[in-house]
Protein backbone atom coordinates (compact mmCIF):
# COMPACT_ATOMS: atom_id res chain seq x y z
CA UNK A 1 0.00 0.00 0.00
CA UNK A 2 1.45 3.66 -0.81
CA UNK A 3 2.41 5.65 1.98
CA UNK A 4 -0.31 8.89 2.89
CA UNK A 5 1.99 11.73 2.94
CA UNK A 6 1.01 15.28 4.03
CA UNK A 7 4.57 17.32 3.99
CA UNK A 8 4.49 21.23 4.69
CA UNK A 9 7.24 22.95 2.99
CA UNK A 10 7.35 26.60 4.67
CA UNK A 11 9.60 28.28 2.31
CA UNK A 12 11.45 31.30 3.40
CA UNK A 13 9.68 31.85 6.82
CA UNK A 14 10.25 31.46 10.54
CA UNK A 15 13.23 32.51 12.45
CA UNK A 16 14.34 30.03 15.08
CA UNK A 17 12.01 31.38 17.72
CA UNK A 18 9.20 31.31 15.13
CA UNK A 19 10.09 27.90 14.39
CA UNK A 20 10.36 26.78 18.40
CA UNK A 21 6.85 28.38 18.64
CA UNK A 22 5.65 25.91 16.05
CA UNK A 23 7.11 22.89 17.33
CA UNK A 24 5.66 23.26 20.93
CA UNK A 25 2.14 23.41 19.69
CA UNK A 26 2.82 20.55 17.02
CA UNK A 27 4.55 18.29 19.86
CA UNK A 28 0.76 17.89 21.70
CA UNK A 29 -1.22 17.33 18.61
CA UNK A 30 -1.98 13.79 18.56
CA UNK A 31 -0.45 12.26 15.38
CA UNK A 32 -2.83 9.09 12.93
CA UNK A 33 -0.75 6.43 12.54
CA UNK A 34 -1.36 5.85 8.99
CA UNK A 35 -0.40 9.26 7.56
CA UNK A 36 3.24 10.26 7.47
CA UNK A 37 3.88 13.65 8.41
CA UNK A 38 7.01 15.67 6.93
CA UNK A 39 7.84 19.63 7.83
CA UNK A 40 10.27 21.19 5.01
CA UNK A 41 11.57 24.47 7.37
CA UNK A 42 14.83 26.45 6.50
CA UNK A 43 18.09 25.18 6.39
CA UNK A 44 19.41 26.95 9.66
CA UNK A 45 16.50 25.23 11.50
CA UNK A 46 16.67 21.70 10.49
CA UNK A 47 18.89 20.43 12.91
CA UNK A 48 17.13 22.24 15.63
CA UNK A 49 13.97 20.74 14.58
CA UNK A 50 15.78 17.23 14.52
CA UNK A 51 16.44 17.40 17.94
CA UNK A 52 12.98 18.94 18.88
CA UNK A 53 11.43 16.30 17.10
CA UNK A 54 13.76 12.95 17.91
CA UNK A 55 10.80 11.59 19.84
CA UNK A 56 8.18 12.42 17.67
CA UNK A 57 6.46 10.57 14.42
CA UNK A 58 7.82 14.08 11.74
CA UNK A 59 10.33 14.14 9.53
CA UNK A 60 12.20 16.40 8.16
CA UNK A 61 12.43 17.66 4.47
CA UNK A 62 14.86 20.36 3.29
CA UNK A 63 13.96 22.27 0.49
CA UNK A 64 16.62 22.39 -1.91
CA UNK A 65 20.58 21.47 -2.15
CA UNK A 66 23.14 21.59 -4.38
CA UNK A 67 24.32 18.62 -6.90
CA UNK A 68 27.78 18.92 -5.90
CA UNK A 69 29.38 16.93 -2.88
CA UNK A 70 31.60 19.47 -1.84
CA UNK A 71 33.49 22.48 -3.24
CA UNK A 72 33.51 26.51 -3.96
CA UNK A 73 30.30 27.39 -4.08
CA UNK A 74 29.70 29.76 -1.62
CA UNK A 75 25.82 29.16 0.46
CA UNK A 76 25.25 26.34 -1.05
CA UNK A 77 24.35 23.16 0.90
CA UNK A 78 25.33 19.40 0.11
CA UNK A 79 23.30 16.04 0.42
CA UNK A 80 25.72 15.07 3.07
CA UNK A 81 25.40 17.78 4.97
CA UNK A 82 21.50 17.71 5.20
CA UNK A 83 22.49 13.75 6.33
CA UNK A 84 24.99 14.94 9.27
CA UNK A 85 22.32 17.61 10.49
CA UNK A 86 19.65 14.63 10.80
CA UNK A 87 17.77 15.25 7.22
CA UNK A 88 16.05 11.94 5.76
CA UNK A 89 13.91 13.80 2.52
CA UNK A 90 14.81 16.78 -0.11
CA UNK A 91 12.59 18.65 -2.09
CA UNK A 92 13.82 19.03 -5.68
CA UNK A 93 12.10 21.08 -8.85
CA UNK A 94 9.85 23.20 -7.09
CA UNK A 95 8.34 26.01 -9.58
CA UNK A 96 9.49 28.85 -7.54
CA UNK A 97 13.34 27.12 -7.61
CA UNK A 98 12.73 26.46 -11.85
CA UNK A 99 11.09 29.63 -12.19
CA UNK A 100 13.67 32.60 -9.60
CA UNK A 101 17.13 30.47 -9.48
CA UNK A 102 16.99 28.56 -13.51
CA UNK A 103 17.08 25.27 -12.55
CA UNK A 104 16.37 22.89 -15.53
CA UNK A 105 15.41 19.47 -15.54
CA UNK A 106 19.30 19.06 -16.59
CA UNK A 107 20.46 20.53 -13.37
CA UNK A 108 17.47 18.76 -11.51
CA UNK A 109 18.92 15.42 -12.68
CA UNK A 110 21.72 16.01 -11.16
CA UNK A 111 20.86 16.96 -7.81
CA UNK A 112 18.43 13.48 -7.90
CA UNK A 113 21.78 11.95 -8.72
CA UNK A 114 23.45 13.15 -5.48
CA UNK A 115 20.39 12.83 -3.65
CA UNK A 116 19.83 9.14 -4.05
CA UNK A 117 23.82 8.49 -4.09
CA UNK A 118 23.39 10.02 -0.72
CA UNK A 119 20.27 8.23 0.52
CA UNK A 120 18.04 10.84 0.53
CA UNK A 121 14.61 10.53 -0.21
CA UNK A 122 13.48 12.95 -3.13
CA UNK A 123 10.08 14.52 -3.00
CA UNK A 124 10.52 15.54 -6.70
CA UNK A 125 7.78 18.69 -8.15
CA UNK A 126 6.40 18.59 -11.63
CA UNK A 127 3.84 21.35 -12.81
CA UNK A 128 2.74 23.31 -15.66
CA UNK A 129 2.38 27.11 -16.31
CA UNK A 130 -1.13 28.70 -16.43
CA UNK A 131 -0.09 29.28 -20.29
CA UNK A 132 0.46 25.23 -20.30
CA UNK A 133 -3.10 24.63 -19.18
CA UNK A 134 -4.82 27.13 -21.51
CA UNK A 135 -3.37 25.88 -24.49
CA UNK A 136 -3.84 22.27 -23.23
CA UNK A 137 -0.30 20.74 -23.09
CA UNK A 138 -0.14 20.13 -19.74
CA UNK A 139 0.57 16.70 -20.13
CA UNK A 140 3.41 17.28 -22.62
CA UNK A 141 5.18 19.53 -19.91
CA UNK A 142 5.19 17.02 -17.26
CA UNK A 143 5.77 14.20 -19.33
CA UNK A 144 9.06 16.32 -20.84
CA UNK A 145 10.00 16.88 -16.51
CA UNK A 146 9.56 13.89 -15.89
CA UNK A 147 11.37 11.95 -18.82
CA UNK A 148 14.48 14.92 -18.53
CA UNK A 149 14.68 14.96 -14.74
CA UNK A 150 13.99 11.65 -12.84
CA UNK A 151 12.98 8.63 -15.42
CA UNK A 152 17.08 8.32 -15.45
CA UNK A 153 17.03 6.46 -12.34
CA UNK A 154 17.11 2.80 -11.57
CA UNK A 155 14.16 0.91 -10.71
CA UNK A 156 15.71 0.01 -7.22
CA UNK A 157 16.37 4.09 -6.92
CA UNK A 158 12.18 4.56 -7.12
CA UNK A 159 12.28 3.17 -3.65
CA UNK A 160 13.47 6.91 -2.20
CA UNK A 161 11.17 8.95 -5.01
CA UNK A 162 7.77 10.76 -4.22
CA UNK A 163 6.53 12.58 -6.95
CA UNK A 164 4.66 16.23 -5.92
CA UNK A 165 1.91 17.37 -8.73
CA UNK A 166 2.00 21.23 -8.11
CA UNK A 167 0.05 23.35 -11.04
CA UNK A 168 1.92 26.58 -11.27
CA UNK A 169 -1.17 28.30 -11.61
CA UNK A 170 -2.63 27.25 -8.43
CA UNK A 171 0.62 27.44 -5.41
CA UNK A 172 0.16 30.56 -3.39
CA UNK A 173 -2.77 31.91 -5.17
CA UNK A 174 -5.55 30.44 -4.05
CA UNK A 175 -6.98 29.22 -6.93
CA UNK A 176 -6.76 25.15 -6.28
CA UNK A 177 -6.76 22.29 -9.14
CA UNK A 178 -10.53 20.66 -8.95
CA UNK A 179 -10.35 17.31 -7.77
CA UNK A 180 -11.06 15.90 -11.17
CA UNK A 181 -7.77 17.86 -12.79
CA UNK A 182 -5.60 16.51 -9.92
CA UNK A 183 -6.62 13.12 -10.14
CA UNK A 184 -6.32 13.40 -13.86
CA UNK A 185 -2.84 14.47 -13.73
CA UNK A 186 -2.03 12.25 -10.71
CA UNK A 187 -3.27 9.34 -12.79
CA UNK A 188 -1.33 10.41 -16.28
CA UNK A 189 1.80 10.39 -14.23
CA UNK A 190 1.52 6.59 -12.82
CA UNK A 191 0.54 5.65 -16.37
CA UNK A 192 3.76 7.87 -17.35
CA UNK A 193 5.54 6.27 -14.68
CA UNK A 194 4.22 2.59 -15.43
CA UNK A 195 5.14 2.89 -19.60
CA UNK A 196 8.64 3.70 -18.54
CA UNK A 197 9.37 1.24 -15.27
CA UNK A 198 6.83 -1.11 -14.41
CA UNK A 199 3.10 -0.80 -13.16
CA UNK A 200 4.65 -1.91 -9.94
CA UNK A 201 6.96 0.62 -9.42
CA UNK A 202 3.68 3.01 -10.07
CA UNK A 203 1.61 1.62 -8.10
CA UNK A 204 3.53 1.80 -5.04
CA UNK A 205 4.99 5.81 -5.58
CA UNK A 206 3.00 8.11 -3.87
CA UNK A 207 2.19 11.22 -5.75
CA UNK A 208 1.26 14.38 -3.86
CA UNK A 209 -0.47 17.05 -4.93
CA UNK A 210 0.73 20.52 -4.02
CA UNK A 211 -1.61 23.94 -4.52
CA UNK A 212 -3.79 26.21 -2.35
CA UNK A 213 -4.43 22.90 0.07
CA UNK A 214 -6.53 24.16 2.99
CA UNK A 215 -8.64 22.19 5.33
CA UNK A 216 -11.72 22.74 3.66
CA UNK A 217 -10.22 21.26 0.58
CA UNK A 218 -7.93 18.84 1.18
CA UNK A 219 -10.03 16.07 1.89
CA UNK A 220 -12.14 15.99 -1.34
CA UNK A 221 -8.76 15.99 -2.89
CA UNK A 222 -6.97 13.31 -1.02
CA UNK A 223 -10.20 11.20 -2.07
CA UNK A 224 -9.23 11.05 -5.39
CA UNK A 225 -8.19 7.57 -6.28
CA UNK A 226 -4.34 8.51 -7.17
CA UNK A 227 -3.69 11.30 -4.74
CA UNK A 228 -1.75 9.96 -1.92
CA UNK A 229 -1.30 13.65 0.10
CA UNK A 230 -0.33 16.98 -0.30
CA UNK A 231 3.04 19.10 -0.29
CA UNK A 232 1.19 22.00 1.67
CA UNK A 233 2.56 25.53 1.55
CA UNK A 234 1.19 28.44 3.16
CA UNK A 235 -1.69 26.18 5.26
CA UNK A 236 1.68 24.89 7.27
CA UNK A 237 2.47 27.61 8.83
CA UNK A 238 -0.03 27.09 11.36
CA UNK A 239 -0.32 24.09 13.36
CA UNK A 240 -3.98 24.16 13.46
CA UNK A 241 -4.53 24.18 9.99
CA UNK A 242 -1.92 22.02 9.29
CA UNK A 243 -3.14 19.02 11.84
CA UNK A 244 -6.83 19.48 9.49
CA UNK A 245 -4.92 18.42 6.58
CA UNK A 246 -2.88 15.98 8.08
CA UNK A 247 -6.35 14.49 9.32
CA UNK A 248 -8.31 14.85 6.30
CA UNK A 249 -7.97 11.52 4.80
CA UNK A 250 -10.50 9.03 5.12
CA UNK A 251 -10.07 5.79 7.53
Amino acid sequence: MRKKIVAGNWKMNYDLAETEMFLVELKKQVFPENVTIMIAPAFTNLNHCFKSLREHPVELVAQNMHQSEDGAFTGEISAKMLKSVGTKYVILGHSERRAFFAEDNAILAEKVNSAIENELTVLFCVGEELKDRKDGNYFEVIKEQLEEGIFHVSETAWERIIIAYEPVWAIGTGETATPQQAQEMHEFIRKTIAENYSKTIAESVSILYGGSVKPDNAAEIFGQKDVDGGLIGGASLNVESFMKIVNAFED
